[in-house]
């Protein structure tokens, strides 16, 4: 199952909803899908899904997901790795009005690089690639840090530090 979260951000995220009900209409995504649309206004035809979920229900989507792709707001994607997972995280960006400014791309873009457990997607058009090479690209990954969530706490911790 792939699970797909927006955050709970009072703007849309559309252009990640649309594209995932595309894949599922097109047969590249197979597994089921089920979607956290937050104050988005596309509604998708192809999956599941639901404005907003309470706290057991986003707990009892992030345990089931084989695949979690997540905005790139770092409360979603650390409950993500919190679960010895690694998530697919797709910044919110200005240009499309999903967001105020382009720090998710920026921040996103800095975990990457430190610590190699996510997995970014700054051009939409780049998800069905990712998606259909998840496993490999995971297996590629330097899963170690999984099994380190308190380090990676205390350095993500003082990286946001840094960043204000």
């Amino acid at each position: 199952m792939i699970f797909v979260t927006v955050g709970t951000h009072e703007q849309q995220f559309n252009r990640l909803i649309q594209k995932v009900d595309e894949l599922k209409r097109d047969e590249i995504i197979k597994d089921d899908v089920f979607i956290q649309t937050g104050f988005s206004t596309y509604e998708p035809q192809y999956c599941q899904w639901k404005k907003l979920l309470s706290y057991d229900e986003m707990n009892e989507m992030y345990e089931k997901a084989d695949i979690i792709i997540t905005h790139g707001g770092p409360a979603s994607f650390m409950k993500a790795l919190e679960l010895k997972k690694i998530p697919i995280v797709v910044p919110r960006q200005a240009q499309f009005d999903e967001h105020v400014n382009d720090h998710q791309v920026e921040f996103v873009k800095l975990v990457e690089e430190r610590f190699n457990n996510i997995i970014g997607v700054y051009d939409i058009k780049n998800l069905e690639n990712i998606i259909v090479k998840f496993n490999n690209t995971v297996a590629k990954k330097n899963t170690s840090s999984l099994s380190h969530n308190k380090e990676f706490n205390e350095k993500l911790s003082i990286m946001v530090g840094e960043l204000f």
